[in-house]
């Protein structure tokens, strides 16, 4: 294992969740809007870890468990979700991300969100009803594609039935307004 780089991400993970959590903080609860500086302060770190994120895929291919533990692994996801400002760098994540489940190297989980991430963010239905928008009140799960099979997909990826991940996100964010 490559503890060197497994610390590089986990420190890169830190810096995303910090100015996350300090936005969700300041924001204003019922527009969402940050204000200019956290604004400008999340997508430096968001462009740097992407750019950061393809030069390594690109040198040493995805960072899996072997080469960096399950936590260096599950901070690399983390990165490619966040790649938002990148959408093609997103996807070319996403193809990595894919191969690694395919060897055991990343959580079939993980790649469920990210899948989700790119196909909403495309335009197209999700698979996996992991992604949401709007706030409060409107708060509402993205479309969905083969809304009869959810459940069946989530299990066979190990995430929890359909909802109860929405009672726990409407929990968590629907309650802002």
């Amino acid at each position: 294992m490559d503890e060197e780089l497994r610390a590089e991400l986990l420190a890169r993970r830190e810096e995303d969740q910090r100015i996350r959590h300090a936005a969700m903080e300041a924001s204003d609860p019922k527009t969402g809007r940050l204000p200019d500086n956290l604004g400008a302060e999340w997508n430096r770190i968001d462009t740097a870890n992407t750019e950061w994120l393809n030069d390594l895929v690109d040198a040493r291919g995805w960072p899996g468990r072997s080469l960096v533990g399950e936590d260096g692994a599950k901070a690399a996801w983390l990165l490619a979700q966040h790649a938002d400002q990148s959408r093609d760098l997103q996807r070319k994540f996403l193809d990595l991300l894919r191969g690694a489940v395919a060897t055991g190297e990343a959580a079939g989980f993980d790649l469920a969100y990210l899948e989700d991430r790119v196909r909403v963010a495309d335009g197209r239905p999700q698979l996996y009803g992991t992604q949401f928008q709007g706030l409060g009140e409107d708060l509402a799960p993205c479309p969905i594609e083969d809304p009869d099979g959810l459940d069946e997909r989530r299990a066979a990826v190990g995430l929890p039935p359909f909802a109860e991940y929405e009672a726990q996100i409407r929990a968590s964010f629907g309650s802002r307004a």
